[in-house]
């Protein structure tokens, strides 16, 4: 199958595949003698892998290990279980940061007026204007303006 079918069988754009050729995630594909890629089952399998690893945030680095990992047959599953573990930490530290933005954009929200006046602590928040030195209320705590 050629590019276009590989990415419709895999759901991996035809740009991301070459992509993951240049890089070297995947070996570059054989050609046809119409010089096309030519795909098969097997790439498609290997694709539809990334795919999935990167849709659980995988970056490239742990997907690469993940796939060699994968292609390994004798494995432990135990380096398998490392690449997991090590990325559930990131995520949760990703999270952890997400809820403080949230946390911290909700305060500077409830801060602006909203109003027609051009006085606005978020934006003076973002100059580094001071505002974010007003504490986040802690959570369920109202705190006015």
């Amino acid at each position: 199958m050629n590019i276009g079918e590989a990415s419709s069988a895999s759901g991996v754009s035809a740009k991301m595949i070459r992509y993951y050729e240049e890089i070297g995630l995947i070996r570059p594909m054989g050609r046809s003698g119409n010089n096309y890629r030519v795909y098969g089952e097997e790439e498609v399998h290997i694709l539809r892998f990334i795919k999935r690893a990167r849709n659980l945030g995988f970056s490239l680095e742990e997907t690469e290990t993940l796939l060699k990992l994968w292609q390994d047959k004798d494995r432990e599953s135990s380096a398998v279980k490392d690449v997991a573990t090590a990325h559930i930490g990131d995520l949760e530290r990703r999270i952890a940061e997400m809820q403080g933005m949230v946390k911290t954009l909700k305060h500077l929200a409830h801060c602006c007026g909203g109003d027609n006046r051009p006085n606005c602590p978020i934006l003076d928040d973002l100059a580094g204007n001071g505002v974010g030195d007003v504490p986040v209320p802690a959570a369920g705590r109202k705190m006015h303006a």
